[in-house]
């Protein structure tokens, strides 16, 4: 890579917030080779930047600034200044995004170990993890250690003063038994493991704390628990609180006051009186609540029945002892509860978001608190009063993905345990901000349907249990229009007149967009926006109703609706064929009605096993073709299980079994362009295939290893929605078109890019008022290029525009300067300069604009943008040349959305900065060769000195410097020296043409009026001091050269300059 390339790929990842290293783990060679092959292509950020769901936090003992945050599929985030700004740590080090648990050495904060896989698992939204990993460097690498099978890890633990004793407290597997769960222990860094506490298949750690006045003494809290698709088990004989005096190598049980059987459990030893330790425990209703021993565990007794800190314990049940004052306690609920009275009575405390499920307490300062909650993470040095913002996160998670047709796209999708959101693909400043989304209609786990995807005005969206919504966008105003109006919370399944999926489908039908779809058991139409549906089938599930009852159990039921079962999950109309219609359930009945929904037939493929449908795709090039991906990680079954059928499904292939162990497909796309190129997202990163699904590679490039909830191709772009890291975009897929994945040969080959907008970002004058948000694509038509060996030649560029002219060239001689877009902020600009020349394929971005100007160097100009301006829409193309190779492609450039004026205007616009940029060049000419004339004038009078016999020469010099200066100084106001000058001097003539020059390079080509009466008066200006140059160099110039020859001397010349490039 040359040293322009590398510069490029710095400001990249400047951009980006350090994102990840392509692949994970150990790649088998064809994957390497593929991510190599395309390593030019980026996928990119867009947020939202509304923090996602945080199970793990961690400060650091010492400095108050720095902390890591854990998210359930988002990774390890770390901040150095209190939360003000978060990047991510562990892209390209972990193999999953979940995680359960953090602890930071207090002998070495440089010691940090993770525990991979979430510990608050929930029916939907939760993914597994696979072991331990530790950094030594304080997260700038990590290692794996080990453990990989626990799947979810509760705690980590590190002795206070060895931090080679590491002990982790693994929950287990959440939907099957297992033997990887207990208490682990490791005396030499993780290099080896003992388990040391083990109760059996179905019951591991839900708390693991330490005395750190003694660390031989720890507590233990087992948890019997197992998640279904349709119920939550949380509770029974293998719950329990366990004891440890010998550093965790021996284990006992102390009940003594606790209720018979126990649920989830959550311990805290108090650091101001190690003998007190609280427990929040999960039992029948009165008996559950905050227990307390203050004989470091021989006697419990109930302190608070209170149910708020107690609901959804399977969500929950964390508490967390004042480091100073022993009567201080916290339990982390959907509130976060504070009792000051020793666990007798709570009270709600202020959080930014709700939904806790970690907490530190800064041992040395006890108003200092890191929390993790839904939102994100959050720290306060208030003791609550303020929290830092959770809108600097990119780690929504997000349950499906819509998009419109508009110019630019937006994406829509809920976030969970958020509201849904609408963003656009990209904005017209430095990023996309937080003002740029909004909220968008339903609730957390909206699919989000819409009056006009052209146009969108009216979204509709769905939520848990049945509910939907629409939200009108132009008068923010709501309303419902549920199918069936009923709260449908704490009921059975079976109770429910219709069941919904927590995510229930809701989609247009492509035909009709008046027409949407809605699922539920049974399938729901609606032709009128939602104030009638019609049920257009009957049951189209397995319809079991031993799996319609009790969502939890044996002590907390959960009926928010998660667990409702044999519902509706994905609903596919083909784009062929009106009425032709696919649906999927929960429990793995694929169902197809060929006639609008009057008729239904049962087209699942033999000997599937009960699967969750995730997604449906018809191919859009032929009706007959159809694909589905289905899930059983809820059954334990960690395999993917996704099909293609090439006759409506009469007959099925499985696809994909060449994955990734422990890897299974969410969702497959096919190219809209190409009949069998396919876009897989699966749960643990994105895969292609060139052949239809024959074959499946690996090609993860820059995207983070998270789960891919849902795919969608909007113009010839692919967005991804992700559970845990918010959306992303990978801009243009013509290079896969083109190349199917061949991409070899010794001869240059360039790709033609799709036709792009004339998008443009606005005044580089700004307020960077949010240092984090959503990457924009680079302003212009990207360009992927292939070539070999360049090595040291020339590579070419040429821009032609459609009289066959070269309005810009672009090599890979110009060497790319680091610099910053401008305004109020530290935004690094884009390379538009340089060729990159790397070995394969490359992408460079032509930013729609002709030739550069003629700069004055050294020399500061207000406003001054030396780049060409940006093209008129049209026809262009791009040849690349090199060592005697020449490739062209065609490059349509289209117009800016929603501007529509004749051509002439484009033509009016174009011709006018032309002629602006012509006068700037005759300007920056004229006044550099009179900088010269002056430099050198200067210093033949400082040669001639007192020599009396050349003082005419030398007043003439004097004369002709001064005359030269002033001249120079009506083209440049050289006494500026940055911005703020402009306040003490008035700028000079070419100022005055840059201004016109930029302020016509706009979105808009219709010129005001008044720009061509300021250009009539700066022409006859330019005319006039045109002449005064004309005077000088023939006459005056010659004068002083006369002179200057009769005194001997050589004669005064300036060298012939060519104009260069900025």
């Amino acid at each position: 890579m040359s040293h322009n390339n590398l510069m490029k790929f710095i400001l990249f990842l400047l951009l980006t917030w350090g994102l990840p290293m392509a692949g994970f783990g150990q790649n088998p060679p064809i994957e390497d080779e593929l991510n190599e092959k395309y390593a030019a292509l980026k996928w990119r950020n867009i947020g939202p930047l509304r923090g996602g769901r945080a199970n793990a936090i961690c400060g650091v003992v010492g400095n108050d600034q720095i902390y890591y945050a854990g998210y359930t599929g988002g990774g390890v985030w770390k901040t150095i200044d209190a939360g003000m700004n978060w990047f991510n740590i562990s892209d390209g080090f972990f193999g999953v995004g979940s995680i359960g648990a953090i602890a930071v050495s207090e002998k070495d904060p440089n010691v940090v170990v993770v525990g991979t896989g979430e510990h608050a698992v929930r029916g939907v939204m939760t993914s597994y993890g696979d072991g331990v990993y530790k950094s030594t460097d304080a997260g700038k690498t990590w290692s794996h250690i080990g453990l990989t099978q626990t799947r979810h890890i509760a705690n980590v633990i590190i002795h206070p003063d060895d931090y080679n004793t590491i002990y982790i407290g693994a929950q287990g597997a959440v939907h099957g038994p297992s033997e990887e769960r207990g208490v682990y222990k490791s005396t030499d860094g993780g290099v080896t493991w003992k388990k040391t506490l083990y109760v059996d298949q179905n019951s591991g750690i839900s708390s693991l704390v330490m005395d750190k006045s003694n660390p031989r003494i720890m507590y233990a809290a087992t948890w019997q628990h197992r998640r279904y698709p349709w119920k939550v088990e949380s509770g029974g004989p293998g719950s329990s609180i366990y004891k440890s005096t010998d550093g965790g190598e021996n284990w006992k049980e102390i009940r003594l006051g606790l209720p018979d059987t126990l649920g989830k459990v959550g311990l805290s030893v108090s650091s101001a009186d190690p003998n007190r330790i609280y427990a929040i425990v999960e039992a029948k209703k009165s008996e559950s609540g905050l227990y307390r021993s203050d004989d470091a565990g021989a006697h419990w007794t109930l302190l608070s029945n209170d149910q708020n800190i107690t609901a959804r314990s399977w969500y929950y049940m964390e508490v967390f002892a004042d480091p100073d004052n022993k009567d201080v306690v916290y339990v982390l609920n959907a509130p976060l509860m504070k009792s000051i009275d020793g666990g007798k009575n709570f009270v709600s405390m202020r959080v930014v978001h709700g939904d806790c499920h970690d907490l530190w307490i800064n041992p040395k300062n006890n108003r200092n608190i890191a929390m993790a909650e839904d939102g994100g993470a959050t720290i306060t040095f208030s003791a609550g009063q303020v929290w830092s913002s959770l809108n600097n996160q990119p780690t929504a998670q997000l349950y499906r993905i819509t998009a419109d047709e508009q110019t630019p796209y937006w994406l829509y999708s809920g976030q969970q345990d958020n509201l849904s959101v609408a963003i656009p693909s990209r904005s017209n400043t430095y990023g996309i901000l937080t003002s740029h989304w909004f909220n968008g209609p339903g609730c957390e786990s909206a699919m989000v349907a819409m009056d006009d995807p052209k146009n969108p005005r009216i979204l509709y969206g769905g939520c848990f249990n049945g509910r939907i919504s629409l939200l009108d966008t132009k008068t923010k105003e709501s309303k419902d229009i549920m199918a069936y109006p009923m709260t449908n919370l704490g009921y059975m399944a079976k109770d429910m007149k219709y069941r919904f999926n927590w995510n229930a489908p809701l989609i247009n039908s492509p035909h009709d967009f008046r027409t949407m779809y809605y699922g539920g058991n049974v399938l729901f139409k609606s032709e009128n926006g939602g104030l009638k549906w019609e049920a257009i089938s009957p049951d189209l599930t397995k319809n079991d109703t031993t799996k319609q009852m009790e969502g939890g159990g044996p002590f907390t039921n959960e009926g928010a609706g998660g667990e409702n079962y044999n519902t509706i999950y994905y609903i596919a109309e083909s784009p062929h064929e009106k009425g032709v219609i696919y649906t999927g359930s929960d429990g793995g009945l694929i169902q197809l009605s060929r006639d609008g929904g009057a008729t239904w037939k049962n087209i699942t493929p033999a000997g599937l096993p009960e699967t969750m449908i995730h997604a449906i795709e018809v191919s859009p090039h032929d009706p007959a073709t159809v694909y589905f991906t289905s899930t059983r990680y809820k059954f334990n079954d960690f395999k993917n299980y996704s099909y293609k059928s090439t006759d409506y499904g009469n007959s099925w292939k499985k696809i994909g079994d060449d994955i990734k162990q422990d890897d299974f497909f969410r969702v497959v796309r096919e190219d809209h362009k190409v009949p069998g190129l396919l876009y897989a997202g699966a749960e643990r990163g994105f895969y292609i295939s060139f052949d239809g699904g024959n074959h499946f590679t690996s090609l993860q490039l820059n995207l983070p290893i998270v789960p891919i909830t849902d795919l969608v191709i909007r113009n010839n772009d692919l967005a991804a929605s992700t559970a845990g890291r918010s959306f992303w975009i990978l801009d243009d897929l013509s290079v896969f078109q083109q190349s199917k994945g061949e991409l070899t040969g010794s001869a240059p080959k360039i790709f033609q890019p799709k036709p792009q907008s004339r998008i443009l970002i606005n005044s580089t004058f700004f307020l960077v008022t949010e240092p984090a948000y959503g990457e924009n694509p680079a302003e212009g038509i990207a360009l992927d290029y292939y070539v070999q060996n360049v090595g040291d030649s020339l590579l070419k560029m040429e821009i032609i525009d459609q009289e066959g002219m070269t309005i810009r060239t672009i090599t890979n001689e110009e060497e790319f300067k680091p610099s910053m877009l401008g305004g109020r902020g530290n935004i690094p600009a884009t390379n538009t300069e340089n060729l990159p020349d790397q070995d394969g394929l490359n992408r460079f971005t032509w930013d729609f604009r002709t030739q550069g100007l003629k700069k004055i160097p050294d020399v500061f100009v207000l406003g001054a943008d030396y780049r060409g301006h940006r093209v008129a829409p049209g026809t262009y193309r791009a040849r690349l040349s090199t060592m005697g190779d020449t490739v062209e492609t065609e490059l349509q450039v289209l117009p800016p959305p929603d501007v529509e004026v004749p051509e002439a205007v484009w033509v009016e616009q174009q011709n006018f900065m032309s002629e602006l940029e012509e006068r700037i060049n005759e300007m920056h000419i004229a006044a550099e060769a009179a900088l010269q004339i002056s430099t050198k004038l200067k210093a033949i009078i400082a040669d001639i000195g007192e020599d009396q016999a050349l003082d005419t020469l030398k007043k003439a010099g004097t004369n002709l410097e001064k005359e030269m200066s002033t001249w120079t100084q009506k083209v440049v106001e050289l006494r500026q020296k940055g911005f703020q000058d402009a306040l003490n001097w008035p700028a000079g003539l070419n100022a005055e043409f840059f201004l016109l020059r930029n302020n016509l390079d706009t979105y808009d080509p219709r010129i005001p009026e008044g720009y061509h009466a300021r250009f009539e008066d700066l022409e006859n200006t330019w005319k006039a001091v045109k002449a005064e140059y004309k005077d000088l160099m023939e006459n005056k110039v010659a004068q002083f050269n006369i002179l200057y020859e009769q005194a001997k001397m050589p004669a005064l010349k300036i060298a012939d300059k060519k104009e260069s490039k900025p």
